[in-house]
């Protein structure tokens, strides 16, 4: 794994910050209040919903430009490097895969949800790789090289595993189709990142364009999916509840079993924080995205919600973790 963590480009000591010299001090803090723009995106949505709830089709274009913009910032010896990433990145990646759409099955069965809710659940649980994910890793003084790493293996993953989860699982509802659901992930997913990383073989831009133009480019793009998938859904305020619960019961339970699941594997405490972390962040935009092209408005709840939430938690976890030591 020693190898395998020389590849991190970013700052050697988790404990140290990160340089942010090149970047300004008001787009710093822009970055920071993520949480406050993602809820500012949800209240655009509640009170403009039609304006935001046509923006619609236009939610696969968006997230694949998030998924460019995470291509740019390997390189094909960072997905060289990953062969030496050792039995932790392995058990990390076997966690996300098993851990939450499992999960997300069992939590949909036992509060009973509705046919197009418990999908929704399930969509996020399948969807691994949360974009916040490695920025959080390096706050909770994780390993944030086993972070990208994790985040790289399953985002390259998911056009097979993710659709295949989604039809094994919701099939208990509803009829899925996979081969749509398969092209609609590598389409979003896969191609984007691909064309990133071939970008960068020809094109070497400044750290301020990695650090300051990609991070808030990407921020932007979220907020604007969760408000348009409230906007959407204007209306439907009397299953909130439930659905509140069912996230908030199934980002506790990646983040636990994701920590014990590493700590069982005898991983040390940095890996054990990391791999928390990166099974219990999901990356909820495409799963918001497959439900808007494939089931329905009402199976995006779910992920606007969750995107929400573990941005609450990872956070705070990462914050326990840090003054802990």
């Amino acid at each position: 794994m020693d190898d395998f963590r020389r590849q991190s480009a970013g700052n050697p000591d988790p404990a140290k910050p990160a340089p942010t010299g090149r970047i300004p001090l008001w787009l710093r803090l822009v970055q920071d209040g993520f949480l406050v723009w993602v809820l500012l995106g949800a209240a655009w949505g509640w009170f403009m919903p039609d304006p935001a709830a046509s923006g619609k089709t236009w939610i696969p274009e968006a997230l694949a430009a998030v998924m460019l913009g995470m291509g740019l910032t390997l390189t094909h010896r960072d997905v060289l490097a990953l062969r030496q990433g050792g039995r932790t990145l392995l058990l990390g990646v076997v966690l996300q895969y098993v851990v939450m759409p499992v999960g997300a099955w069992g939590i949909a069965m036992v509060l009973g949800l509705p046919e197009w809710l418990a999908l929704g659940v399930i969509l996020v649980g399948s969807c691994p790789g949360g974009t916040a994910s490695n920025v959080v890793a390096y706050l909770a003084r994780g390993d944030v090289a086993l972070s990208v790493g994790l985040t790289t293996v399953s985002t390259l993953l998911s056009p097979l595993l993710t659709p295949l989860w989604i039809w094994l699982l919701a099939s208990a509802w509803l009829t899925i189709d996979l081969l749509p659901l398969l092209w609609t992930v590598t389409k979003i997913v896969l191609l984007p990142v691909v064309t990133g990383v071939l970008i960068r073989r020809a094109w070497q831009p400044s750290p301020w364009f990695f650090e300051g133009v990609l991070p808030l480019v990407s921020m932007v793009i979220i907020v604007w999916i969760v408000g348009v998938i409230v906007g959407l859904n204007h209306g439907q305020g009397h299953v909130a509840g439930l659905v509140v619960l069912a996230v908030i019961v199934h980002n506790a339970l990646g983040l636990t079993l994701g920590y014990w699941g590493a700590r069982l594997g005898k991983a040390p405490l940095r890996h054990c924080r990391t791999v928390s972390l990166e099974v219990g962040m999901q990356n909820s935009g495409l799963a918001v995205a497959l439900a808007v092209a494939h089931f329905g408005p009402a199976a995006a709840v779910p992920g606007v919600i969750f995107s929400i939430w573990h941005n609450v938690t990872g956070p705070l976890l990462a914050s326990i973790w840090r003054r802990a030591g």
